[in-house]
């Protein structure tokens, strides 16, 4: 089977906590040949979706830094393949956010040839922190303006502390904790989100949601999920003089025990995902509430791995290998 990965340039991800790395290193122990590409090697050849790629497929049972030297080596002794992108079976989504469209765009009209994880239409519909709105009764109180005097209004009669979140960025950037306690800074920071020294209808809205107090001392609990299923969690603690609790911004992570709670937010989620191709995700949860669904190269299997003593990416390759046989199928008998 020939299983490709769009994704980031390779030397610059540690693969002892990539997801992605764990994703490659399954599949070439399989005998899987495995390619390489980014969003720029996309091109259009004689109305055909073609790509520049390298193959990257190593001997196997290496240990995963020796794996990984000679992942990179590759770059350099291979030739590029340009080859039709349908010539492969599997195609992994998992270059880190933002999401670029004009990749979505190319790839769409190939996903009944190809199985693409996650679907390009799910991403484009699930990317931004609105699709968290299809789900109103289990999020916490949110609003969304671009008007900083509605929003203005909107903590005001909240009372409470508020946190702050563009829509469309990732591990934790630009999120901050706003409350009436900093009248003199709220104002700013408000403007500033918003850019409201642009016209109206070029400004950026941004979501105001409920502060969870139980985030600074449980922190939340990520959680992947996989055609719909639970796969792992994790809980994840924020530093010490903060409250997000991204990886990326100094959290750590800890056990955590499935809860039925926990359980009930993934079944009210499930069939949506499943539904727009959103095979392989990472969702958030504080208390009991869901506050993030994360559908562009989520994160978290090496850390829950070794929490746990599992290899979860085994799991997301034998789901692969069992979609790629069916849509094979499904090509057969049409």
């Amino acid at each position: 089977m020939v299983i490709g990965f769009i994704m980031d340039p390779l030397e610059s991800i540690d693969p002892m906590d990539e997801t992605t790395s764990h994703l490659m290193y399954e599949c070439n122990q399989r005998g899987h040949t495995v390619f390489f590409l980014e969003p720029h090697d996309l091109y259009v050849r004689s109305s055909r979706l073609v790509a520049r790629m390298r193959n990257v497929t190593v001997e196997r049972d290496l240990p995963m830094s020796e794996y990984w030297r000679r992942t990179i080596q590759c770059l350099r002794n291979e030739a590029l393949l340009f080859e039709e992108i349908t010539q492969i079976d599997a195609l992994f989504l998992r270059k880190d956010p933002p999401l670029i469209h004009e990749t979505m765009e190319y790839l769409t009209p190939v996903s009944d040839q190809v199985f693409i994880i996650n679907s390009t239409l799910g991403q484009m519909k699930a990317y931004s922190k609105l699709y968290l709105l299809n789900f109103p009764d289990i999020i916490p109180e949110t609003h969304i303006s671009r008007d900083p005097v509605r929003l203005r209004r909107i903590i005001d009669e909240f009372g409470g502390a508020m946190v702050v979140k563009p829509l469309s960025r990732s591990k934790g950037e630009g999120v901050i904790k706003v409350s009436l306690k900093d009248r003199d800074n709220l104002n700013s920071l408000i403007h500033y989100y918003v850019k409201s020294f642009e016209p109206y209808p070029r400004r950026e809205p941004i979501m105001v949601q409920e502060y969870l107090e139980q985030v600074k001392t449980e922190g939340d609990v990520r959680i992947l999920l996989l055609n719909g299923e639970i796969l792992g969690a994790m809980r994840r603690i924020p530093a010490e003089g903060d409250f997000r609790t991204n990886i990326h911004a100094g959290a750590r992570p800890a056990r955590h025990q499935i809860t039925e709670s926990d359980r009930r937010i993934c079944r009210a989620i499930a069939p949506r995902l499943v539904a727009d191709g959103l095979y392989f995700v990472g969702i958030d949860i504080i208390g009991d509430k869901l506050v993030e669904i994360n559908v562009v190269s989520p994160g978290g299997i090496p850390r829950i791995n070794r929490l746990e003593g599992v290899r979860l990416e085994k799991a997301v390759i034998d789901f692969v290998e069992r979609k790629v046989q069916e849509m094979k199928g499904e090509a057969t008998a049409a």
